[in-house]
């Protein structure tokens, strides 16, 4: 059976839980050692980094390795398309987000308690997720997504899930494009999808609320 380190909200844990469901895998899913980047845990991952995966005597820790890895060695349903042009579109869609949204929506996160709010510069975060945001939605005009779920699609229910929260907590302008939002109704289509965020977006919520009264 795959085992996984991950812990319940980490967006890359989510992300790979959401490959695993569409592939109709089994995993063990294990909390790292003495906690996220611990010393512990970095004697297993060296890079204190989530997930890992580890199948027999292999061991991944990057979410975008694991998800290759994985797509192929059970390849069906696939993950990527059969040309090379649209394999190279959907890479190209998944390292925007690992590169360009994500670490935008991670530069937020120190300043969910209330407490450490004190000189935190709305405007230019919003300017940076709003620019994200709209490169997004550009990436899709310039290749729609398909009916298949793909490795590129993977992180980024997550990541507006936690966008969805962030900007009324932290009093964000931002408007998410029509096309991203179109795009992410349409993931919630995949039954995969579906069934992660149902579990994850109650439990990010709860978390969050714990965070704030810090």
């Amino acid at each position: 059976m795959l085992q996984i380190y991950a812990i319940p909200v980490s967006l890359y844990s989510a992300k790979l839980r959401i490959l695993l469901r569409h592939k109709e895998l089994i995993w063990e899913e294990i909390p790292p050692p003495g906690g996220y980047g611990s010393m512990e845990y970095r004697q297993i991952v060296p890079a204190g980094n989530l997930p890992a995966l580890r199948d027999g005597s292999l061991l991944l820790a990057d979410s975008e390795a694991i998800a290759e890895y994985l797509n192929e060695v059970h390849p069906v349903p696939p993950l990527l398309p059969d040309t090379p042009a649209g394999r190279a579109i959907i890479r190209e869609r998944s390292r925007y987000h690992d590169t360009r949204l994500e670490p935008a929506v991670r530069a937020l996160f120190p300043y969910m308690p209330e407490r450490k709010r004190s000189g935190f510069e709305a405007g230019r975060h919003a300017d940076v997720l709003t620019d994200r945001l709209d490169g997004l939605g550009r990436l899709l005009e310039k290749a729609p997504p398909s009916e298949m779920l793909t490795l590129g699609d993977c992180g980024f229910p997550v990541t507006l899930c936690w966008l969805d929260l962030l900007i009324p907590l932290l009093g964000l302008s931002v408007d998410i494009p029509a096309t991203v939002l179109e795009y992410r109704d349409g993931l919630y289509r995949h039954k995969a999808v579906a069934e992660e965020m149902a579990e994850y977006c109650p439990k990010l919520t709860a978390e969050m609320k714990l965070w704030e009264a810090e």
